[in-house]
């Protein structure tokens, strides 16, 4: 293994701080969005739902397109400054269509227009500025978990700020005041464009002091890293002392170049075709759903397929495939915290705290400052459980954050068993489903982008992380059909010929689907770790 210290490199703080400012401006907007679309626009919870599983299904559909631009054409730098413009320009645009509210067709046109931009940029800000954390540090060192979870803790503390200081200023009551809490979110977003463009070149570099990102991985020879494996059956592994052997850049090989035929092309077009077609049926014409549920399942073919991956490659990849699979079980559950939670804190939830009544918002802090809370101790937990060789694999730990997950819908489903429509509950029964939560999210989402960085060939680094995020793509639309289901009075739901009439049956869902895919993850994880070759 390489050798390391303890302290981390300055990069990470510096991708730390760019992620607090570019995940306030995202948060910020996101806490008004479903509020505003209701009490401004006002849509009914049928249509808000579609437009925001849309949306935020779309946000982590496009770090595919970033990535992959990135990787072939542009690099991580390029691409990381034209995803904050877009977002800029987006967050602006939502700020003109709260400020024409009372023109519901200019105003609608507008947030469509801010959304499209803050999706586009969104793709080629998330991919880029996750593998640079990556990057910071030499292959195989034990550090990268836990700068994972310090980046972590970065996001989440935009993600905490921003429902307080927008939803204070937006949340008011009275739909003109949306506008301000935009704003904000946009003026956020003004000052993490800045940031990047004054620091990038002094604290993007690698461990020898080169700069990161600045050409595409594609126009670069190949940089082959042989990782230690203790599979001594495997007769690809390398059986080596506890160190990683990074071959000399003088004696790299030079990448592959793989060219499709045109009936390689044709068939692929078919086949995408053919499943955006099968999707279109299922889902009733559901333009953006067919075509995310068709990316998820042809892309990530298209990448496994390709020429150059080495038999241990084309393994490890599968190992990202196979848990971006269980994730998607994870976030459809997690996501509705901006949905059907939502709902359920303004409805259901009694926010009155000593005479004064909490901001429906805010509940989108909640799980933000526990992330603040609790990433240093997991990310301590990592570095403790590795020094004495007992750290669990990623699969490993992405199965308990499932599981973790179904605990907390399993609370809060206790806490509205027999509990009348109408009728108020405490707020600690939602502030305890997501400090649960918040503890499964640290053992699955910074850990999953830790595991996407040290199995990817470098080549592929960005796309890779796209089809990670492509994953959580899937699970945001499906998390938008999913609050579909929420209990409302006169209407009659069912999910597989099961009636949902209660909160209770709607929560139970969750407890139940994430569970099961706890339960297979743990199953399939020794398998997974052998896939993998010596990365944990």
């Amino acid at each position: 293994m390489t050798t390391t210290t303890a302290k981390h490199p300055k990069g990470l703080y510096f991708v730390f701080s760019i992620s607090i400012a570019e995940r306030f401006g995202y948060y910020g907007m996101r806490a008004l969005f479903v509020l505003y679309m209701i009490n401004a626009l006002m849509m009914d919870k049928e249509l808000s739902a579609l437009v925001y599983g849309n949306y935020t299904g779309l946000v982590y559909l496009t770090p595919l397109i970033g990535g992959y631009v990135a990787d072939k054409y542009w690099g991580m730098r390029r691409s990381t400054f034209w995803g904050i413009v877009l977002m800029v320009i987006g967050q602006l645009l939502m700020f003109f269509s709260a400020l024409n509210f009372q023109h519901p067709e200019p105003a609608r046109w507008l947030m469509y227009s801010g959304l499209g931009f803050l999706i586009f940029g969104n793709g080629f800000f998330k991919p880029n500025v996750s593998t640079f954390v990556g990057q910071l540090y030499e292959p195989g060192d034990r550090r990268l978990d836990s700068a994972y979870t310090i980046f972590y803790m970065g996001v989440n503390l935009g993600a905490f700020a921003a429902p307080l200081i927008c939803g204070f200023l937006g949340d008011t009551g009275n739909p003109a005041d949306f506008k301000w809490g935009f704003l904000v979110a946009a003026f956020v977003s003004v000052v993490c464009l800045i940031l990047y463009v004054l620091r990038k070149d002094k604290y993007l570099v690698d461990p020898a002091g080169n700069p990161i990102g600045v050409e595409a991985a594609a126009k670069k020879k190949r940089d082959t890293d042989i990782i230690k494996t203790t599979d001594n059956s495997d007769p690809n592994a390398i059986d080596s002392t506890d160190t990683t052997i990074k071959i000399d850049a003088n004696d790299t090989i030079p990448t592959p170049i793989v060219k499709y035929t045109f009936r390689e092309i044709a068939l692929w077009l078919v086949a995408a075709g053919g499943l955006f077609a099968l999707f279109m049926h299922l889902f009733k014409d559901d333009l953006i759903g067919a075509f995310i549920f068709t990316a998820t399942l042809v892309v990530p073919a298209f990448v496994i397929s390709d020429k150059s991956l080495t038999k241990i490659e084309r393994q490890r990849i599968w190992v990202i495939y196979i848990i971006a699979f269980f994730v998607i079980f994870f976030w459809s559950a997690f996501e509705q915290a901006g949905i059907s939670l939502t709902y359920f804190a303004a409805e259901q939830t009694n926010r009155n705290i000593m005479g004064w009544t909490m901001p429906t918002s805010w509940f989108q802090s909640f799980n933000a400052v526990f992330v603040i809370l609790l990433a240093p101790l997991f990310a301590q937990l990592w570095l403790a459980l590795g020094a004495k060789d007992r750290e669990p694999s990623s699969p490993v730990k992405q199965a308990i954050g499932l599981l973790l997950l179904s605990l907390g819908y399993l609370l809060i489903a206790i806490g509205v068993q027999g509990v009348e429509p109408g009728v108020k509950v405490s707020i600690l029964w939602l502030a305890g489903l997501y400090f649960i939560h918040t503890m499964g999210e640290l053992c699955l989402s910074p850990i999953g982008l830790s595991m996407v960085n040290k199995l990817s060939p470098i080549r592929f680094a960005s796309l890779l992380m796209g089809v990670w995020y492509l994953s959580m793509a899937t699970a945001n639309k499906l998390a938008g059909a999913l609050s579909s289901l929420y209990p409302e009075e006169g209407k009659v739901k069912h999910l597989f010929g099961i009636e949902i009439a209660t909160l209770f049956d709607f929560f139970m869902v969750f407890v139940v689907m994430a569970a099961i895919a706890s339960l297979i993850l743990f199953l399939l994880s020794k398998k997974l770790q052998k896939l993998m070759h010596g990365v944990r």
